[in-house]
Parts: C-alpha cells; structure tokens; sequence
C-alpha cells in the first residue's frame, strides 16, 4: 500500500515512474444511522452551497503535505472538517501506513492546518494515529486501517461552511453497515497534481467490498485517487458517508484505493477520549446520476 498524501519527493516519484492514475442558508441535521435514516434533530444554519469557501473537498495543508477534506462535523460550538491522520503523520514517508508506529503531529493546539477557502489555519484536535499509539492498539487491521483525523476551523470562519459534497451533494447520512461488492460509489478529490481542474475531481466507481474485519472499502474508481487526494470522502449507493480515502493499493489490486471506514473511525474516537463530533448532513439533495468527466464504472 502507499499513502497518498503529496509531498515533494512523491509528486517527483510519480512523474519519475510515469504513473497514470488515473439558495440561501439552510439547516442541517447531524448523522443518522444505517444510509441515511434516523437523524438527530439538531440544527446548524450553514452558508449557502454555491457561496460557500469551505467545503468537503476542500484542499488541506500540513507541514508541506497537501491532501483533501472529507466531511464537516460539529461538536457543540466547534465546527470540524475531517481529513486522514496520515496527512499529519511526522514521518515524512509516503509509505508510512501502520499508524501505531508512525509518528504523528500533535493534537495538543500546536499543529496548524492551512484549509482552503479560510482566512485563518485549522488546529489539528484529533489524530487516529496519535490516539492509537496513546491506548496501546495492538490490532493489526485497526492499526493499518483507521486513518481519520480532524481539524477545528476557526470561529470568524464558520459563516463561510457548506457540509455539501461538490458535485454530488449529500451526505444524506452515516453508512454503518459497510459497502457491498460491486455497490456504487462517489468520491471527490483534489490533488494539486490536477492543477486546479475541477473537472477531474468528481469520481464514480464500485466497492470491492468490505475487508479487514470491517475497517477498509477497497474500490475501483474512473479515475483512482492519486497523491494530494488523500482523505476524500466516499459516498455509498445512497450518499451516506461510507469511508475516507486512506491507500492506493499496488498489489494485489493495483490501481484500486482503500477507504477507512468512517462509522468504524468515529466509533474508535469517541470510545477513546476524543471529540464527541457529529456528522454535518450535506444541504444539496444527492444525486449519483451526475455523472462526472471521467465516466464512472
């Protein structure tokens, strides 16, 4: 497996070897379970899709490594944006993938992440792979698998948050019973090595299925995530938040991406002492017919 964070010497890698990889504020209840059902009645009053700066989607800086959001959260008075615990790891290694070994950046107040869209860095509040080697995780599945991360935005930028996934709208909800093989899915990525063409961050492809006791969704997507597109969220057949963009296998599945599984990684931190963050429901209806520039599977 490789991450896919971007970083200099990795971006150098790729073109090295070639790889081809491939209206107004509303209100939005937090997660429900299963795909999309039972929500809480809690509201938040977001900005509007179109106008909004900050977003899932959104490209995220730590420590010179750039990858992408994945789904807003909130937690009380904070508002949170989810991303992969490898992107802040401290290893410095695209290949870094056991998070109980891997050494991670602080969760403490300390680590800044620059977001796009605002006016002010991010704090680094959770870090799966700080929690993990804090508690003395042994699994190795767990240990391979729960990549998940979060970063509390700033108050004076909260007025410029949609929770809406760019182009496919959702999430209607928490998947929390996995993907099936051969189940639809959604992502959207946005590697800076795609130069700021938006065009080829929508994703569509199919699950393999669910593996590693529950932790990881391999699939194939038209095109795969490539490095800068870690963290993405997954979508399944329903628009419910399935999964966030953690590996690109090399084998034995080459070309395929692993998701964690996010039910699983939210479930992990707060049975551990971290936020007790909720997931924000997407104010844009879901829609997998629109079908992005590279035609999914």
């Amino acid at each position: 497996m490789r991450r896919t964070r971007s970083t200099l010497p990795f971006v150098l890698l790729v073109a090295l070897a070639g790889l081809v990889l491939g209206i107004s504020p509303a209100d939005a209840k937090p997660e429900g379970k299963g795909k999309g059902k039972g929500a809480k009645t809690t509201t938040v009053t977001w900005a509007p899709a179109d106008e909004a700066a900050i977003t899932p989607g959104s490209e995220m800086v730590t420590n010179g490594g750039q990858c992408t959001a994945n789904f807003i959260f909130t937690d009380g008075a904070d508002v949170l944006i989810g991303y992969a615990a490898h992107c802040a790891g401290d290893g410095g290694a695209a290949t870094d993938t056991d998070g109980c070994l891997a050494p991670s950046l602080p969760t403490d107040g300390s680590t800044d992440v620059e977001i796009e869209g605002a006016s002010q860095p991010g704090t680094l509040v959770y870090s799966s792979w700080e929690t993990m080697q804090r508690v003395g995780e042994t699994d190795s599945d767990t240990c391979l698998y729960n990549d998940f991360a979060l970063v509390r935005i700033d108050p004076a930028d909260h007025d410029k948050v949609n929770p809406s996934i760019p182009h496919w709208g959702g999430p209607t909800g928490l998947n929390t019973d996995g993907t099936q093989a051969g189940e639809s899915v959604y992502s959207y990525g946005n590697s800076s090595l795609r130069l700021g063409i938006r065009e080829l961050s929508p994703k569509s492809g199919l699950s393999l299925g669910t593996t590693a006791g529950g932790w990881t969704h391999p699939v194939y997507t038209v095109s795969p995530g490539i490095p800068g597109d870690s963290g993405s969220a997954m979508l399944d057949a329903d628009g419910a938040a399935a999964g966030v963009l953690s590996t690109l296998a090399i084998a034995p599945l080459t070309g395929s991406n692993n998701y964690s599984d996010l039910a699983s990684a939210l479930d992990y931190m707060r049975s551990n002492g971290g936020p007790g963050a909720t997931l924000a429901l997407g104010t844009e209806a879901f829609d997998g017919s629109q079908l992005p520039l590279d035609v999914g599977l």
